[in-house]
């Protein structure tokens, strides 16, 4: 699988994160701070490449990352086509990824250690979304919020 991952810094927990997805097997397509040659790593810039990359299929899926995960996680979600979500604990990123088709997880770097992180990397890679037919009218209704000019 293709990964983007970005982040307006780079830390042990970035490096670490892309060491555990190239030894999962995972190609990594990095941005912002985690490359030597975007000069633009601010938060917004970053995370909404990352976005982008998902969002055209250049990429599976992405990775986001700034201080606490929320300026990540709402400029990745102005791409659309993202579903990213913020997940502090495996908990939260299994029921994302059932419940709300996230393509995009969104990381904390000033709470999240490394054993949470591996922990929230298990359960996001190994929860498939959910197909029931309830489900499936919560996505199409995201899409539709998309496409309205109310949000345009």
């Amino acid at each position: 699988m293709k990964i983007a991952i970005g982040s307006d810094e780079r830390t042990n927990l970035t490096d670490k994160i892309v060491e555990e997805l190239k030894q999962r097997g995972h190609e990594v397509i990095p941005f912002g701070s985690l490359t030597e040659n975007d000069p633009e790593v601010d938060w917004p810039l970053s995370c909404s490449k990352v976005a982008l990359a998902v969002a055209t299929q250049k990429a599976d899926e992405g990775i986001v990352f700034c201080w606490t995960g929320t300026g990540a996680s709402i400029a990745a979600n102005k791409v659309s086509g993202i579903r990213a979500a913020l997940c502090h604990d495996a908990e939260t990123a299994r029921g994302a990824c059932i419940w709300n088709h996230a393509n995009v997880l969104v990381l904390g770097l000033c709470a999240t250690t490394e054993a949470i992180a591996k922990e929230i990397l298990n359960a996001w890679f190994s929860t498939p979304y959910s197909e029931d037919d309830w489900n499936l009218v919560q996505m199409e209704r995201i899409r539709q919020l998309e496409k309205s000019a109310l949000f345009q």
